[in-house]
């Protein structure tokens, strides 16, 4: 018997990625713990599929202190070794060692806009961008808000952070709603 619930066709092709669509996927997010997170994991992503890092993701939770970015920022050389040989997270240096700098990052963009949130929002004037997509394949890689954002990021001392990363990211925590219009979840984001 199949389902009878429409969603994205990127989603149908594993069950963790069927989970991640119907409850995470495009839903706006405004805790800054969550906002970071989601920069990690995209940032994680980078030449990866979105299916390793959700397998990875109770692992990078805990890795990571639950992404809690005052932690995060405090790491030294002996806990970024220690995340080097931690099997259950992708073990690139350079990935982690962006997740660190990111994390301090965050916290002096919360001195600047009064919260990470605030300063991430900006990028949509408050309010996510509802597109009208019928087909996966008209989804773009990129958009003018995620070179904004990334150029942005970037001046302010962030990694892994371009703009087709970024355009993953605001899909990931509601920026833009880019379920196709068919999904179930289009109309409820």
């Amino acid at each position: 018997m199949s389902d009878p619930v429409k969603r994205c066709k990127w989603s149908l092709s594993d069950p963790l990625l069927t989970e991640y669509h119907d409850k995470e996927w495009g839903a706006p997010v405004h805790r800054d713990d969550l906002l970071f997170e989601f920069l990690v994991l995209e940032g994680a992503q980078a030449g990866l599929s979105w299916l390793t890092i959700l397998r990875k993701h109770e692992n990078y939770r805990k890795a990571f202190d639950q992404f809690d970015p005052k932690k995060v920022a405090n790491y030294d050389e002996v806990k970024i070794n220690e995340l080097l040989q931690d099997q259950g997270i992708i073990r690139n240096r350079l990935k982690i060692r962006s997740s660190v700098e990111n994390a301090r990052r965050v916290l002096i963009v919360r001195k600047e806009f009064g919260s990470f949130n605030n300063y991430v929002w900006g990028f949509v004037n408050g309010e996510p961008l509802k597109n009208s997509w019928k087909f996966l394949r008209q989804i773009p890689a990129n958009t003018a808000e995620s070179d904004s954002m990334s150029k942005d990021l970037m001046k302010r001392g962030f990694k892994f952070v371009g703009s087709k990363i970024c355009y993953s990211f605001m899909q990931a925590v509601g920026l833009v709603n880019d379920h196709e219009t068919s999904c179930f979840r289009y109309s409820q984001i």
